[in-house]
């Protein structure tokens, strides 16, 4: 036991280091600068890089900045040039239809001032011929296709000679020859002509006539004859036919 006493504190007992204790937070109070200073440097060092590159970061966020307000300004712009495109868009679809509208009028205008100039030649030239009193005759009978699908439209002038001609009554109907399928056939229009109004006729000197005829989809009038019947009888006074212009 005495051997382990003077083993342990004898000359030959291990030495006996001491060490101050330092807390923690001490410690990295004083590893902080050397880490801050570590991370600055790094920092430093990027930056230099960058700006040896070409590259300087304030300039570039600058430019971002500039940028940013450029897209503002622009999608602003854009959004005021498609509101514009709109109204310009409406604009001009009213001036199309008031320009076809127009051409339409101007049209029907020119039609109607042609047809006024051809009764005007057409009158004076009658006025020049003399027929039998109470002859009944059909000029300028024409079969032209109407602007819908399927619709035909016929004019004609009936004209009565004679100074002293009696006012003549009766009516008209129209025989169409038209071809379906493939197969031809006739349809009349109306089918007794005395008992429809729209085909009375009742005039002295002359009467102009025109009519629309609508037909069914894949019909084709290929001519139409005029029968006009005076009133109380029933076989035609006159036919005279017309084929489609």
């Amino acid at each position: 036991m005495w051997r382990r006493v003077k083993r342990r504190f004898g000359i030959a007992a291990p030495r006996l280091s001491v060490r101050l204790h330092m807390p923690w937070y001490l410690r990295w109070s004083m590893l902080a600068p050397f880490l801050i200073g570590a991370l600055g440097l790094a920092w430093w060092a990027y930056g230099s890089g960058l700006e040896l590159a070409g590259f300087h970061r304030s300039e570039a966020e600058q430019e971002l900045v500039q940028l940013r307000e450029r897209v503002e300004v622009l999608s602003a712009e854009n959004e005021s040039l498609k509101s514009r495109s709109v109204q310009f868009e409406r604009l001009l679809q009213i001036e199309q239809s008031s320009n076809q509208e127009t051409a339409k009028q101007l049209k029907a205008l020119s039609d109607e001032n042609l047809s006024l100039q051809e009764d005007l030649a057409f009158f004076q030239n009658l006025t020049a011929v003399r027929g039998k009193e109470g002859e009944l005759a059909v000029h300028r009978l024409k079969l032209v296709r109407d602007s819908l699908p399927g619709e035909y439209r016929l004019r004609m002038l009936l004209v009565q000679g004679g100074q002293r001609a009696k006012e003549f009554s009766g009516s008209y109907q129209l025989v169409a020859t038209v071809v379906e399928g493939g197969q031809r056939t006739t349809l009349l229009f109306p089918q007794d002509a005395s008992g429809n109004a729209q085909f009375q006729l009742a005039f002295k000197y002359y009467l102009r006539v025109e009519k629309s005829l609508q037909l069914p989809p894949g019909v084709e009038v290929e001519s139409v004859q005029v029968r006009i019947f005076e009133q109380g009888v029933r076989e035609p006074k006159l036919r005279q036919s017309v084929n489609l212009s």
